[in-house]
């Protein structure tokens, strides 16, 4: 039974725990970091040496980054339906995953979630901020325009290609922010609210991560 460490509010420890749940792992939980600490001791640093979360053990394994648990249990448990076995099925899946760890995500989650959200108002560079929602708004533009024929990024079935991009969407449409009219991905958010497992992991309020960089 996969052990998780990470606290519920950590956007990676999210996208982990939504496939967890689409698996219907039984699993244990265990809250680390923030208010939970613990990311420092002997035991956390010998299981992942750069001291974060999410970590994940399981039968003698331990895995750490949130893209090599998803790839890690979407190949033990997902008999192929989030990551195929098929190497040029999974290349795909692998372009939207990278796309989302390089692109999307540092520009919302560090840019603007980061800047706007965690940074106290006294420290915030609205300069930086108001760039990074300008290219959020460009990113969610091309996803539009490729959800326009499909339900989901790589078909019309969810894959781990939905994860990480599916992820940022609770807390883009929550923030106070401008955002284009992007229908389709609008669309896609709601068939991914519809799912029990990302309303459960993902749909978690975020408040106690106001104005604390720190956390």
């Amino acid at each position: 039974m996969p052990t998780i460490w990470g606290r519920r509010s950590s956007f990676n420890v999210q996208k982990v725990m939504w496939l967890v749940g689409e698996l219907g792992l039984q699993h244990r939980h265990i809250q680390a970091g923030g208010q939970f600490g613990g990311l420092d001791t002997p035991e956390f640093r010998a299981m992942n040496p750069v001291g974060r979360i999410p970590v994940i053990t399981d039968n003698g394994t331990t895995v750490w980054e949130s893209h090599a648990i998803l790839r890690y249990l979407a190949a033990r448990y997902g008999q192929g339906q989030f990551w195929s076995a098929d190497p040029a099925e999974r290349s795909q899946v692998d372009c939207w995953m990278d796309w989302s760890q390089t692109v999307l995500q540092p520009d919302f989650l560090m840019g603007v979630f980061w800047g706007l959200y965690r940074t106290p108002e006294p420290q915030r560079n609205w300069t930086a901020i108001c760039d990074k929602v300008a290219r959020c708004a460009r990113h969610f533009q091309l996803l539009d325009k490729v959800l326009a024929e499909r339900k989901f990024l790589c078909g019309n079935s969810l894959t781990l290609a939905d994860l990480p991009a599916g992820t940022t969407l609770f807390r883009y449409f929550e923030l106070e922010i401008e955002r284009p009219a992007v229908p389709n991905v609008e669309a896609w958010y709601r068939r991914l609210q519809d799912r029990p497992a990302y309303r459960e992991h993902v749909m978690v309020p975020f408040g106690e991560l106001f104005g604390r960089l720190d956390y």
